[in-house]
């Protein structure tokens, strides 16, 4: 039985290559205690266990699954990494370089200290750093180089025994760092800081200290107006009687149904619908009179829609502008629901400021959000078609411009196949945020172009280098352990203290800054959870678009500094 399996991968490495990701998916998501080892380090360890059989396949499979991974990786950081390039965001991208520098010392200084090919020093700092790509870009660097074949295979043997080694405290201790060490580097109270600056950034608390957020449930309910104060009076008074935005939907009067404007009169035994947030509801709506159970005038279909900020006039402007002075009176009914920024939920405040690509999820009547949408940009309504004209030329051109080599000094210089493919994403991401039109990729198809794209190329790398890894872990494993440490540590250190001193950030803002150069979503969890808020996310999202581009060309410098 197991021989007919051995001889049969053997034959058929593709089956292999499907065999390795569904056992690096099932044991990536396992958790022991708080501990998962996650699917790409899974995927690696099921690619070496598998590959002790002997497996070959061919190096352009790899290839292929490295494009478009790269590809779909620029594609989704695009529009944030662009707009870092200029205006408040300069600040956040520089210091992105500043730490994203402090990685590739510490990698290339303990890589030469301990004796470590380019191979070696790649896959550590792929590792510590939790940056898969490195292994693709390095690796191509390395294929390029004029050495003789056996010195470049252990040197592509050596990375994913590095990446291995390093990943788990790349991953586990970035967190950790961040999250626990962080504060008391800057010597803050990280809840109480978020707090400050939540209320200066205009956010609302409540007598608990939580913070109300602008996109928790909404309600719509009906109730019988009894109560003198607003009999006579117009819906506008009654709205701006609520502490926050609430809205009068419909009417009942005199047996009638009848939408509200701010200029109805409300008159006695009327039966209202308010719609708002439910603890605003439920304690404002007491003071009309009781409520009650109509249900045709609560028959509202609701919707729940994604909506792209592309109208120019609102990039740079604040929420409370938006609503304030933009829809005015035509954002009746409409309410923010949540807003995300290059895949991160981002904290909804009154001075929070919209960048092109944002994507507001808008709640109300389908009436009022089909209204309001349109003002704001473009409706992003799911679909499941991709642009595979875009992400296939894109891909084509980015590589053949990354294929170009230019010599200097003697040493060969080149984006690498994967580098172009790479920029072609950035540039296709960030087309497709000036014109909705444009390249279309759904999130679950970007989800496997990235997830698929890296883990089934992880997933041939340790195949191929499965018999030289048991060895090389024998001999190198409690050496690059403590190097992964060092290369985690000291980068994530020395930008926290940069981004507090030297480029003065609010402490939850340089803690997400931190995260996001070192493109760890994981550690901006756990700087969350333990701020509980969601401030030091408007540190991520620049950062995380900046370092994702220069850590993966890392691969390319260190292969160049270490031969």
């Amino acid at each position: 039985m197991w021989q007919w399996l051995a001889s049969s991968l053997q034959t058929y490495p593709e089956i292999a290559i499907f065999l390795t990701l569904g056992l690096g998916f099932w044991f990536g998501k396992l958790k022991f205690g708080s501990f998962s080892l996650g699917v790409v380090s899974s995927t690696l360890v099921a690619g070496v266990l598998i590959g002790q059989i002997g497996i070959t396949i061919s190096a352009n499979v790899k290839s292929t699954f490295f494009l478009m991974f790269l590809f779909a990786v620029g594609y989704g950081v695009g529009p944030q990494f662009f707009a870092g390039l200029k205006g408040d965001g300069m600040k956040q991208a520089l210091f992105s370089v500043v730490q994203c520098v402090a990685v590739l010392v510490t990698a290339v200084v303990a890589g030469k200290l301990l004796g470590y090919d380019a191979g070696g020093t790649a896959g550590l700092l792929s590792g510590a750093s939790t940056i898969s790509a490195v292994l693709g870009v390095a690796g191509n660097s390395i294929e390029q180089l004029a050495i003789a074949p056996e010195q470049k295979k252990a040197m592509l043997d050596a990375m994913p025994v590095a990446y291995a080694v390093s990943y788990l405290f790349g991953t586990a201790g970035s967190a950790w760092i961040l999250a626990t060490l962080g504060p008391k580097l800057l010597r803050v109270d990280l809840a109480e800081e978020c707090r400050k600056y939540e209320a200066e950034m205009g956010g609302k608390l409540d007598a608990s200290h939580e913070r109300l957020s602008a996109y928790t449930k909404f309600v719509l309910r009906a109730y019988r107006l009894t109560n003198p104060e607003w009999i006579g009076r117009s819906v506008a008074d009654l709205e701006a009687s609520f502490p926050i935005r609430t809205f009068v939907q419909r009417l009942r009067q005199y047996g009638e149904i009848v939408d509200a404007t701010p200029d109805t009169i409300l008159r006695k035994d009327d039966v209202l619908t308010i719609a708002g947030r439910r603890e605003v509801v439920v304690e404002g709506a007491a003071r009309i009179g009781p409520e009650v159970d109509d249900r045709e005038i609560m028959d509202v279909e609701l919707q729940i829609l994604d909506v792209v900020v592309t109208n120019k006039s609102l990039i740079g402007k604040t929420l409370g502008e938006l609503v304030s002075s933009h829809l005015s009176e035509g954002g009746r009914g409409v309410f923010l629901r949540k807003l995300v920024r290059t895949g991160v939920e981002m904290p909804v405040t009154v001075n929070f400021r919209l960048s092109r690509g944002d994507t507001m999820t808008l709640v109300g009547s389908r009436a009022d959000v089909e209204r309001v949408a349109p003002e704001i940009g473009y409706i992003d309504r799911a679909t499941e078609e991709t642009d595979m004209v875009v992400m296939g030329i894109g891909i084509v051109l980015g590589a053949l411009v990354g294929a170009l080599t230019f010599t200097v000094g003697g040493v060969p210089l080149t984006l690498s196949t994967s580098g172009g493919a790479l920029i072609a994403g950035l540039v296709c991401g960030w087309l497709r945020s000036v014109n909705r039109t444009f390249g279309r990729i759904p999130a679950p198809a970007l989800w496997v172009f990235n997830n698929i794209g890296l883990n089934a190329f992880i997933a041939v790398v340790g195949i191929t280098a499965g018999p030289g890894f048991v060895v090389g872990l024998q001999e190198q494993g409690l050496s690059l352990f403590l190097a992964g440490i060092a290369v985690t540590t000291i980068p994530l250190v020395v930008g926290v203290l940069a981004a507090k001193h030297l480029f003065r950030m609010p402490a939850p803002i340089a803690l997400g800054a931190a995260a996001g150069a070192r493109t760890t979503t994981a550690a901006l969890g756990a700087i969350e959870a333990e701020a509980r808020s969601k401030v030091p996310a408007l540190g991520y999202t620049v950062t995380y678009a900046v370092g994702q581009i220069l850590l993966t060309v890392w691969g390319v410098i260190v292969v160049i500094l270490m031969t």
